[in-house]
């Protein structure tokens, strides 16, 4: 496949992390995550979010998002989350499936939630006819590619435990918003409150495998019973930890989402001057979302691959990997000043 800006998970695996992989495939090791390798990560993640919090490796993202509402809410209860979320978007209905609750989608402007927009699905509590309101879901950074302030997050935190709610962050490009915030992952997760994360590897360069992250304790109290029904639960679990010891040290993660966002912005600059090119939203971390006449995105497509995101209104979508190079982004911006 030609390298493009379809999505950072077509990009390849950092160096280290593989390295990091084969290092581990030696001897014997325990099974399920009673090995070496995780117990070290375990340490690793509390220095990054608090002695408080405790990690559990899942396989993917959606499995991510699906444990953390799991142990959030109780199919009588009701997640709120921007209409343009993952979870609603691109999860196939597992959260309905596996927890059975309902999403109380929010229609956003730039796919941040606000106390307001929230607000606006908050009634019903205690009427037995209807879903009660349990948790505020965010992602960040956002589908569309913008960023919640540390101030945004800290009122939304406030919201949900005003009413009793938990907060949880969609955290699959968490590293490109610490990044672009120049914050620690402690800054702008447990010291404003919030209640557990899915903390994403695999769109900034690890191979496979995501983690919960438990900032409220009493959260986590029967969540490995849950991850085993859910079926994440890897028996050769030193595979997925080994990554992210690689993926922490050396500041890897850091350095990895610098440079697609670095990136992004160079894509940015090359194309916003381009007459028929509108970018449609702040460009904050490694994704671009351009609206442009279907007859040339369409053509374009024949020489890059990308996402169509909204065919309404033509508006596609652009990103950068860890592993983009400027002439990457010299030679997609050449293919499309041709037209």
């Amino acid at each position: 496949m030609k390298r493009g800006f379809g999505s950072d998970n077509h990009s390849g695996i950092s160096p280290e992390v593989l390295n990091a992989i084969y290092d581990a495939n030696i001897d014997h090791a325990l099974a399920y995550g009673d090995d070496e390798y995780s117990a070290k990560v375990e340490e690793i993640f509390k220095q990054h979010f608090g002695e408080q919090s405790s990690v559990f490796f899942v396989f993917n993202g959606t499995g991510a998002n699906t444990l953390c509402i799991d142990a959030m809410c109780r199919s009588h209860e009701a997640v709120v989350c921007a209409e343009s979320a993952h979870v609603n978007v691109d999860e196939c209905g597992s959260v309905q499936r596996v927890v059975g609750c309902r999403l109380l989608t929010v229609p956003t402007p730039d796919g941040k939630l606000t106390p307001e927009l929230v607000k606006t699905q908050l009634h019903g509590f205690g009427v037995e006819h209807h879903s009660q309101p349990k948790a505020i879901t965010i992602t960040q950074s956002t589908e569309l590619g913008t960023l919640y302030t540390l101030d945004e997050i800290k009122a939304l935190v406030d919201l949900a435990h005003e009413y009793n709610m938990y907060l949880h962050i969609d955290g699959a490009r968490i590293a490109n918003a610490a990044v672009a915030l120049g914050c620690t992952f402690k800054e702008m997760t447990t010291d404003l409150g919030v209640d557990i994360i899915s903390f994403g590897g695999t769109k900034n360069g690890l191979m496979i495998g995501e983690a919960v992250v438990f900032l409220n304790p009493r959260l986590a109290e029967s969540f490995k019973y849950r991850r085993k029904q859910a079926l994440q639960l890897c028996s050769k679990m030193r595979f997925i930890a080994a990554q992210f010891e690689a993926y922490f040290k050396d500041d890897l993660w850091r350095r990895n989402a610098e440079h697609s966002n670095k990136m992004a912005q160079l894509l940015y600059n090359e194309v916003k001057d381009i007459p028929f090119v509108k970018v449609m939203y702040p460009v904050q971390s490694n994704g671009i979302f351009v609206q442009m006449p279907r007859e040339k995105w369409t053509e374009l497509q024949k020489h890059y691959f990308f996402y169509d995101w909204d065919l309404d209104n033509d508006v596609v979508r652009w990103v950068c990997s860890f592993d983009t190079t400027e002439d990457d982004i010299e030679k997609f911006v050449e293919v499309i000043k041709r037209f």
